[in-house]
């Protein structure tokens, strides 16, 4: 069975996404796109043999288009994925689900209503192979109960668009989402910590910025988020349970002895940190769609991440410790994140 997948959204990641449909992923077509930039979108539809439609709606109700990737701004995920709900499609949307938790609440109702799961969030670290092998150990007791975990996610630069909020609502929350899945509990609170900021920043951005986390259970998680480190694209992980800990490896690469010295590569960007990752992410939403049964992230955690996400903005600019409060998770979902 091959699925047929509109895209909305031909920007950088869009097209990232259609060039790992068409290339990498098997089972999937690509059959319509559209942008906003209309002449984009004709040039991306042309390269791959696909159709180029006026709108994210057209593309939706397009009875060619079985199922349809979000990868547009934002503050449109909303409306296309409970659009796509509605057609009884279904949509993966990179994160952010919605850009409030009140649109990303309305889609799992939407979702509930509806039935069946349709929704995937793009939380793609959860399809990294050394998150997934700490997860296996974390999970299979090879470390005891947790107690901590020390998080770091730092890139080299970040441009002069990027504002503090950002800290949380585009770079941590990638862990928000992992802390969530590797624990498999809920965070219930959120403080934010400003260090001394760096001098290689605007003006206006607090940075680095420490993230404090506590879980349902009482583990504590520190979270360190650095976006102009100026020396590359930096994500570490470690838990430390009862008895032993557990630490994400760094991406495999070379070491080179010479003159003296020891040394290996740091990737420079997230595209080449978690390239496998994102091939894996969408082959296995293809294949659970082949399926039948999604089994990723989904609308629930997008959910979950903006709740948490708005908790710790709050946070950053209150200083206070921010109680993170869900409303119950509907049996729908399961009972763990």
């Amino acid at each position: 069975m091959t699925v047929h997948i509109g895209v909305i959204g031909t920007g950088m990641i869009g097209q990232d996404h259609i060039r790992r449909l068409t290339g990498v992923v098997t089972g999937a077509e690509v059959t319509a796109v559209t942008d906003v930039d209309a002449r984009r979108a004709k040039e991306v539809a042309a390269g791959v043999g696909a159709r180029a439609l006026p709108t994210g709606q057209d593309v939706i109700v397009d009875a060619l288009v079985d199922a349809v990737v979000v990868t547009s701004w934002g503050p449109t995920h909303a409306e296309y994925v409970l659009a796509a709900i509605e057609a009884g499609k279904y949509v993966f949307c990179e994160k952010p689900l919605a850009t409030t938790a009140e649109d990303a609440l309305r889609i799992v109702e939407a979702e509930e209503a509806a039935g069946r799961r349709l929704v995937q969030v793009g939380f793609m670290r959860r399809y990294d192979q050394g998150y997934r092998a700490m997860k296996r150990v974390i999970g299979e007791g090879g470390i005891g109960s947790p107690l901590l975990m020390h998080c770091a996610h730092r890139n080299p630069a970040a441009p002069e668009s990027y504002h503090s909020e950002m800290a949380t609502q585009d770079t941590a929350i990638h862990e928000i989402d992992t802390i969530r899945w590797l624990l498999d509990d809920e965070i219930v609170s959120a403080q934010v910590l400003r260090p001394r900021s760096t001098s290689k920043r605007f003006e206006h951005l607090q940075d680095p910025q420490i993230m404090l986390f506590e879980t349902a259970s009482g583990v504590r998680i520190d979270l360190e988020v650095f976006v102009n480190c100026q020396y590359g694209y930096d994500i570490q992980c470690e838990t430390v349970g009862e008895t032993g800990t557990v630490r994400l490896p760094d991406p495999a690469d070379v070491w080179l002895r010479t003159a003296g010295q020891l040394r290996t590569e740091v990737a420079q960007g997230w595209k080449e940190r978690f390239a496998a990752a994102f091939d894996r992410e969408l082959a296995e939403w293809v294949a659970s769609i082949q399926d039948g049964r999604l089994a990723g992230p989904g609308s629930w955690d997008g959910y979950a991440a903006a709740v948490i996400s708005d908790a710790t903005v709050d946070a950053l600019h209150s200083g206070r410790v921010v109680p993170v409060r869900l409303k119950d998770r509907p049996a729908f979902y399961g009972g763990r994140p």
